[in-house]
């Protein structure tokens, strides 16, 4: 198990679990999110992750009926929205201000996120220009993250052959970000999609007229846009 969870943990969970690309399953927008895969994308254990959404329950922040999984209520929503963004801008910062790679800023900006109240973050804001998108692609306004999520795809949902662009990178596996980063698939990145995935569950792709192999793993984490 990893660290210990807070309210802000749960909140940006359910928040990505009911606003998905591709990564996380279907969307339940305008219903309960599984508090399985809650659990399992905080890596916690089901009692665990229970008992901390009774909590939130009991706060206003989630609904729940018999049997069905936590919904954000408006409260909830507007408390998850605030973490996401001071979450992104947290990461610019310690990327563009302190020289923290794009993979440590969001490990270090999880543990930072309870030291900066609203006032701190809206001046980093400011300081850093308000910027557009978080080091990994992500929009820090939310209300642009969920109109840009129509249009965005997993790789490994292309069907071959296509280019693609890499718009935006799965955060919730800190090994695996930190592996695009070594690998070179940032946000920027066209590659050609030669084949689809594989009996082995590998994508065949061409980056800068190099043949690569991506792990479905890491494909279902890359999240990317035609490319013209």
């Amino acid at each position: 198990m990893g660290r210990t969870h807070h309210t802000a943990d749960y909140l940006e969970a359910i928040y990505f679990l009911a606003n998905p690309i591709g990564e996380y399953g279907p969307v339940v927008t305008d219903g309960p999110v599984p508090a399985a895969r809650v659990a399992e994308m905080l890596d916690v254990t089901p009692p665990t992750a229970s008992e901390m959404l009774s909590r939130m329950e009991a706060e206003g922040l989630i609904k729940r009926g018999p049997r069905r999984g936590p919904l954000l209520t408006d409260k909830g929503q507007a408390e998850a929205e605030k973490f996401v963004r001071q979450h992104r801008i947290i990461e610019r910062f310690l990327t563009d201000f302190l020289g923290y790679s794009p993979a440590e800023s969001h490990e270090h900006a999880d543990e930072l996120g309870e030291a900066f109240d609203d006032q701190m973050v809206e001046r980093l804001a400011e300081k850093l220009g308000h910027p557009d998108r978080c080091p990994h692609g992500w929009p820090v306004d939310t209300a642009h993250e969920r109109e840009e999520n129509v249009a965005l795809s997993a790789l490994s949902a292309v069907d071959a052959p296509a280019k693609a662009t890499i718009v935006r990178l799965a955060e919730h596996d800190g090994e695996l970000l930190h592996w695009f980063y070594d690998q070179g698939l940032v946000p920027g990145t066209t590659l050609a999609v030669e084949s689809g995935l594989d009996a082995a569950e590998q994508l065949n792709v061409v980056i800068e007229g190099e043949p690569r192999t991506i792990s479905k793993r890491a494909a279902d984490a890359l999240f990317v846009r035609p490319a013209a």
